[in-house]
């Protein structure tokens, strides 16, 4: 499993627009891919769990990557999330 954060930089907090970006990023991996604020975690892949974290400027979001190319797909989450969000 391969894991990394990210700081929520918008002012208005993680909205459904870039969620949606990442969501469309997160379904193009094969491996299981996770998002996680505090005790609060859910599927990358769906949106309304994206959501449901209500992830607010400045606070801080884990991404877990697990499967046979989690290095990889890792990387390009990270990657896309830091030119991106």
């Amino acid at each position: 499993m391969v894991k990394f954060q990210f700081l929520v930089k918008d002012s208005a907090g993680l909205l459904p627009e870039a969620a949606g970006k990442l969501v469309k990023e997160a379904i193009e991996c094969t491996s299981k891919v996770q998002i996680r604020k505090g005790e609060k975690s859910g599927d990358a892949k769906l949106i309304f769990h994206v959501l449901s974290l209500s992830a607010k400027a400045g606070e801080t979001i884990e991404i877990l990557v697990e499967g046979e190319k989690e290095q990889e797909e890792a990387a390009k989450l990270e990657a896309f999330i830091k030119a991106n969000l």
